[in-house]
């Protein structure tokens, strides 16, 4: 049952009480200032701020308060999500993802590892807190849905930077139904509907290959659009670190100091696992069989408060269930299926913070053997020419007899984790012979062509996805190759060519060609057929090839998704393996007559079609075909482009727009000085009325990256403006 709060019931009070705490002087105003007074930020011509500090603690503050200035939203709604507090914003449609969150975020669990956590940790988090409550004190135009105050113990609720942590794996229509509300799985859920894929790509390639000799590294990460902002942090104890960030993190995700790089990349690992638990009632609980034990089912109150429709806060309270093994998420076959998944805070942003100052692969190394990355491979690359490709390092060790990819049984002890892996038990590579490593979510086996880690001598759970068309691309681009520039890497990463086409068109060609001389479609598919026949599978702004493969590769993907998905199979391979000839040529009819109902003819180019649209500020997209928007050529990732789009229609529109893919791109050389250049999607700002809330739109979609100002000498005659944290704006 809902109950509304008993603070609410008198909003005349609350009203009060808010605007007296509001004239009162802020007793934390004059430690703030004094943070302030020690930070300098500096906004580029492209408004990427480049923070100062004299300490780390002041390079903290300094740089979530610019994060701030920037898109303060985003920074409330991730901590929202984190924290399992969404739904005092947006209301009951936000329940179950916030009681999914609540299930392993506890916030008094997360106050005593804040109080138990290092000194220095401590400090970090403190400005971290610091630099957002100054934000909001000094810019009361901004008005937070929920979050009006930060606390410094709330950075570990979100403390990896990935998108889509491990917790968001867990179905939440399998949640719903063991708690009390049965609820069918969604069709994103059964892969029913397009998706582009998560992830990322990575490549480092070793000094021999490259023209001047000095280490290289592709940083492209595919997330949602706007998902990270960009920023260089220094501090007078030797922090300085550029890169992206996701907002509300105070550390750099993915990027580089003077010395060397990191690029992380959703792995393919199998480590959040599902045990089938065999329960019992006893009394008025629950227990469960573990061996010959009988052990007590544990529960825990959960409150979630609700935003109501007249915008008053009501609770829903769950008791939620937990055995050894983890929170109880769901039911099948009569049992109970509890997730285990690395829960780690205070190590996870220990590790997420120093590695950002790690000068060399060794000492990268050593900050890893925290063991509290669970989600993210590593490209790396230095000035000392050291390039490697790491595994994530928490990785349980588990019985190899069993299939960890779907639910094990809880009741035999053998299923248990058994601890984690050393790091040189992991298929890891380093320096390897051939000159260079990559990874684009795909599996470890190929990571440094034929130096690389052989899937025999290791557990099956290293890998639970296999290969991929971005992996295949990324082989022939740099087996063989030599005499690397930045330039040349740049291009790579935006090579045209969609492996994935070159594999799935012959069979559609040779399905047209064995129609009977009397069927009517060798007609009316001739031209079609043609030329998708003759195309090169590259990607282009004026190719009508592109159209036309695309729109029949998603029409495949909408009718084969959810049973690609059952079988565990990606998309391009279940159509190459288990499509009828006849299922690809009625495809290809109905992306023809798709084509010319919405552009007027089958022959329209890729570039009327994929678009680029920045509309407003709103987290939600929302596009507009009679609007301005630009084109893009590169496509999904789903086909094998590196440089990935991610696109469709939405309510209301005949193009795709696109929401996620490339988001930040940039490319490292590790040379005596370091040497970047990089691009954002959109730009830096989430303002609309700022000049850099797309200003990188032409750049972004015609990958030209701008160059990085990464010393005092290349940032100076590119100063837009420099100040100090609270000094008035202009």
């Amino acid at each position: 049952m809902v109950t509304l709060l008993r603070r609410a019931r008198n909003p005349l009070i609350f009203a009060s009480l808010l605007a007296t705490t509001a004239a009162a002087p802020l007793p934390e105003m004059a430690r703030w200032q004094a943070e302030a007074a020690r930070v300098t930020i500096t906004r580029d011509d492209w408004g990427v701020p480049h923070i100062r500090g004299r300490s780390d603690a002041d390079a903290v503050f300094g740089m979530i308060y610019a994060q701030a200035e920037d898109d303060f939203a985003r920074i409330e709604a991730n901590y929202l999500t984190a924290l399992g507090r969404t739904a005092e914003a947006e209301g009951e449609s936000a329940v179950w993802s916030d009681l999914r969150q609540r299930l392993f975020v506890d916030p008094a669990e997360l106050q005593a590892q804040y109080a138990a956590s290092p000194g220095w940790l401590r400090a970090l988090m403190a400005a971290w807190a610091d630099g957002l409550n100054f934000y909001l004190a000094t810019h009361p135009q901004t008005k937070p849905k929920v979050l009006t105050r930060f606390e410094p113990w709330m950075a570990l609720s979100f403390t990896e930077g990935s998108i889509g942590g491990d917790i968001e794996r867990i179905s939440l229509a399998d949640l719903k139904t063991f708690y009390g509300q049965p609820t069918p799985p969604s069709p994103q859920e059964l892969g029913a509907i397009p998706r582009e894929p998560s992830g990322s790509n990575g490549i480092a390639i070793a000094p021999r290959l490259t023209q001047a000799g000095h280490a290289l590294l592709l940083i492209n990460p595919h997330t949602s659009f706007y998902f990270r902002s960009e920023a260089q942090m220094t501090s007078d104890a030797g922090l300085d670190a550029y890169g992206a960030s996701t907002w509300g993190q105070f550390f750099v995700y993915q990027g580089f100091n003077a010395h060397a790089g990191w690029m992380h990349t959703s792995a393919t690992v199998d480590n959040v696992d599902q045990f089938a638990e065999a329960v019992v009632r006893r009394g008025d609980g629950w227990a469960y069989r573990y061996g010959r034990e009988v052990r007590p089912v544990t529960t825990r109150s959960v409150t979630i408060r609700v935003r109501q429709p007249d915008g008053r806060l009501g609770e829903r309270r769950f008791t939620t269930w937990a055995t050894h093994h983890g929170p109880i998420v769901a039911t099948k076959n009569g049992r109970w299926i509890a997730t285990a998944l690395m829960w780690r805070p205070v190590p996870a942003l220990e590790q997420s913070w120093l590695r950002t100052k790690a000068r060399d692969l060794a000492a990268y190394t050593a900050i890893a053997e925290r063991k509290a990355n669970s989600s993210n491979d590593t490209l790396f690359a230095d000035d000392r020419g050291e390039i490697a490709f790491l595994m994530p390092q928490f990785m349980p060790v588990r019985d190899d007899r069993f299939d960890y990819t779907r639910p094990v049984d809880g009741s035999d002890p053998a299923t248990d984790w058994k601890g984690l892996h050393a790091l040189a038990t992991l298929p890891s590579v380093a320096n390897p012979r051939v000159g260079w490593v990559h990874n684009t979510n795909d599996w470890p086996w190929s990571a440094a062509g034929p130096d690389s880690p052989k899937a025999a001598a290791y557990p099956r759970y290293m890998d639970q996805i296999g290969g991929n068309a971005r992996g295949d691309h990324a082989d022939l681009l740099l087996t063989g190759k030599s005499g690397w520039t930045p330039e040349r890497l740049r291009a790579a990463a935006y090579d045209p060519y969609l492996p994935a086409f070159a594999r799935l068109l012959p069979g559609l060609v040779a399905a047209w060609r064995s129609l009977p001389a009397g069927d009517p479609r060798r007609r009316t598919l001739a031209a079609p057929v043609a030329t998708l026949a003759s195309w090169d599978d590259r990607w282009g702004y004026d190719s009508v090839a592109t159209s036309l493969a695309i729109i029949w590769g998603d029409q495949l993907w909408r009718e084969v998704g959810a049973f690609a998905q059952a079988e565990r199979i990606n998309v391009p391979d279940y159509i190459a393996t288990r499509v009828t000839p006849a299922a690809k040529l009625a495809a290809l009819d109905a992306a023809v007559t798709r084509l010319t109902r919405d552009f007027g003819s089958w022959r329209t180019p890729w570039r009327a079609i994929n678009r680029f649209q920045r509309l407003d500020d709103a987290i939600q997209p929302h596009f507009d075909d009679a609007r301005p928007s630009t084109p893009v050529p590169f496509t999904s990732a789903q086909w094998g482009s590196l440089a990935s789009f991610g696109a469709k229609t939405w309510p209301g529109t005949q193009r795709y727009y696109g929401t996620s893919g490339n988001s930040f791109v940039a490319i490292v050389e590790f040379g005596p000085r370091v040497r970047a250049m990089a691009v954002m999607a959109g730009g830096q700002s989430g303002d609309p009325a700022s000049p850099h809330f797309a200003d990188q739109i032409d750049r972004y979609a015609t990958g030209r990256l701008r160059p990085v100002y990464f010393y005092p000498d290349e940032l100076s005659g590119h100063v837009e403006r420099r100040y100090r944290p609270g000094d008035p704006t202009r």
